[in-house]
């Protein structure tokens, strides 16, 4: 199997999770990586031998497959058209861009020159979404979804709020869930600290008529990740952290109870299986999972939900 080359820009927390897991896949070479910050190239040289650049320019000189680009969200616009403009694949954690329309010309630039784009939306990669997307389908009809999403203030993120940062997993979510786009979407939100938002309630209504609500913010003192799905003929409750799903029955009015099961999964790192998916559609030429157009739709929604 031919050894196929890739390369990472930015390594904040997330770049160094790429790296990582890059380095741990057979037939991977990772030829280089791309930061500002000198300390940090030297600890990963250190640590996984590789070597280090402080420009993207430098680390395109190297034959290159594929690449990841994690760094700022104002940075994946330019850093993205520079690694398509060398015909290489990449993808690019989420959001996709800071706007609609620097997503639209990765997308479009991607597309005429053949060029896979993935948006990193990690969280489709969860055991436990992938549960939650399996017990929705065979005819079970969606009356709501709610996604909780809410933790301590991260001081890595400078250049975007916790809609950006945050939400954009979860409307990617609800799309991949409900199979829809959105019909209608509203939010409420609040700066406690200036600047960008901070907390954020955000309404929809899917155009398969399902109801959605998110609840995110950097206010809470402790990390929590739900998905509660209500059904006509059961409910679902999923916890992303711990990777644990339980499914209620429909309530029994014999017995004035519910039935409840819970689904054993098998604990995975979805950036591992993300990437590992990534790969494997550059090795074969096929379509990547979560193409450029899905994280164009965040975008759209984001926008919307500003611009109300």
């Amino acid at each position: 199997m031919k050894t196929l080359k890739v390369g990472v820009i930015g390594l904040g927390w997330m770049g160094r999770v790429h790296l990582r897991n890059y380095y741990e896949m057979p037939f991977v070479e990772v030829v280089g990586v791309v930061d500002t910050n000198q300390e940090a190239l030297d600890a990963v040289n250190k640590q996984f031998d590789v070597p280090g650049f402080q420009t993207v320019e430098e680390l395109m000189e190297n034959e290159l497959d594929a690449v990841s680009i994690c760094v700022p969200t104002t940075l994946h616009h330019s850093f993205g058209k520079k690694v398509i403009e060398n015909n290489i694949a990449l993808i690019i954690e989420k959001p996709l861009a800071a706007t609609v329309a620097e997503g639209t010309e990765l997308v479009d630039r991607a597309a005429q020159k053949g060029i896979p784009l993935m948006v990193g939306h990690v969280e489709r990669f969860n055991p436990a979404v992938q549960r939650v997307k399996e017990l929705m389908s065979n005819g079970v009809e969606p009356i709501s979804i709610q996604i909780e999403r809410v933790g301590p203030y991260p001081p890595r993120i400078q250049d975007v709020g916790v809609i950006r940062d945050l939400a954009s997993h979860d409307i990617d979510l609800l799309r991949f869930l409900s199979g829809s786009n959105f019909k209608d979407v509203y939010s409420v939100m609040t700066s406690t600290r200036g600047g960008h938002e901070d907390n954020a309630l955000i309404t929809a209504e899917t155009e398969s008529g399902i109801l959605c609500n998110i609840n995110t913010n950097w206010v809470t003192p402790y990390k929590s990740r739900k998905i509660r799905v209500a059904a006509k003929t059961k409910f679902i409750d999923a916890n992303l952290i711990s990777q644990e799903v339980r499914e209620f029955s429909e309530f029994s009015t014999y017995d004035q109870s519910y039935s409840v099961r819970e689904w054993p999964l098998v604990f995975r790192e979805p950036v591992k299986e993300e990437l590992t998916q990534f790969i494997a559609a550059v090795r074969n030429g096929t379509a990547v999972p979560i193409p450029g157009e899905d994280g164009l739709e965040v975008l759209k929604t984001i926008e919307k939900i500003f611009n109300k």
